[in-house]
Order: C-alpha cells, then structure tokens, then sequence
C-alpha cells in the first residue's frame, strides 16, 4: 500500500482495532483503493491479519479477514469517528481459537449463556464443567454432583446452513445446530491440534 493518505489512515484504524482489543499481539491492516476513490466515499476493500488476539473475550489464535467494496458517507465523518459506513458490506474470514483458552472463556460472565446452552442442550445437564479439543474431536464433561463420574459426550462437528452442527459419536441421537447470529454465516469448521478453526461470511451494516 504505497498511498500515503490510506497508510495514515490505516494505521489510525489499526489502533482503533486494537483499542477495542482485550489483548493484541500482531495485528496487520490494509486497505486497499486510492485516496482519490476515498475522497469519493470508496475503497476497494480492507484485510486485516492478527495474531494473539483477544476480542470480546474470546481467544483468537489467528484471524485472516478480507471485505469486499466499502461505501463511506463523508458527509458523517466527526471528530473521533474513522469512517462512517452508507451501504452494507461483506466480511469473509477465518479465525482459529484454542481450545484450552476457549474453555476458559466459557467459563467467565460474558459467555455463561453459550456454555449453559452447549451443557443443556449436548449433555442434558448444566453447568458445563469443560471443553476440550483431541484432534478432530470435541469433548464436552460436566460433572453432576450425585455422581462420581461426570458426564462427557464426544462430538464431530459440521458446517451446515451457514452454523455449526454437533453431531455426536458416542450414540445415534441427532445433530444438534449452534444459534447464530443471521448476519454471521459459517461454511467451514475444522478441528486439529487442540484448536477450533472457523471460516464464514459475515454482513457488516452501518
């Protein structure tokens, strides 16, 4: 990116990014387009790559996003604000979480609904006591207090309809589908080395 007006403001949006960030370690963004275009309102798009990253509380190992055409309406921009959106946009990406870390997370207050969800709806029973990853295979354990053993269930897991299905191993019992956000659209999910890596679409509106 030899434009220096997209490199100035590249780098303020890298640090807005990051300020928003529970934790960054590399964060890498491009915008791709000509100032002359910017003046406009255009850009032909914009890739950002991170690495370490903690957002909303989640743990990204690594995130690889590009967007397709972005239309900015100049006559919103104030003090503080980077860009200001006039038409929705397209986000597709891939994302790769760790497992340990992410069972941590699904143990703190802002993901309490999406472990209490993931025990109820895959074990019967809640709270979720942990997430593991072993290969290609997710485990989930939740331990019952009359029982000496806790109850884990073993799961592939499928992209299916823009979600993730988890389709147990251990029983015939059906596929259950993680809710998700309609804007967000999930066409790969894979399992490998204690990580969750995740590929989709996502709709970004002003």
């Amino acid at each position: 990116m030899n434009d220096p007006l997209l490199r100035l403001i590249s780098s303020g949006l890298r640090l807005w990014i990051a300020s928003r960030c529970d934790q960054v370690g590399e964060l890498d963004l491009t915008l791709r387009g000509s100032s002359f275009a910017l003046l406009q309102g255009r850009l032909e798009g914009a890739d950002l790559k991170a690495r370490q990253v903690r957002f909303d509380g989640l743990p990204l190992q690594f995130a690889e996003l590009s967007s397709g055409p972005i239309q900015l309406d100049l006559s919103l921009l104030k003090p503080g604000r980077m860009l200001a959106l006039r038409d929705p946009f397209q986000v597709k990406g891939t994302v790769t979480l760790p497992g340990a870390e992410l069972n941590v997370s699904l143990g703190s207050e802002r993901w309490r609904d999406l472990a209490d969800w993931m025990a109820e709806q895959l074990l019967g029973v809640t709270p979720l006591g942990a997430l593991c990853i072993d290969n290609t295979v997710l485990e989930l354990r939740a331990q019952v207090s009359a029982q000496t053993d806790s109850i884990h269930r073993r799961f592939r897991l499928q992209a299916d309809a823009g979600t993730v299905r988890f389709c147990p191993l251990d029983d015939d019992a059906p596929s259950t589908p993680l809710p998700m956000d309609p804007s967000i659209r999930i066409t790969d999910v894979r399992l490998a080395a204690g990580q969750v890596t995740l590929t989709g679409v996502a709709d970004v509106t002003p």
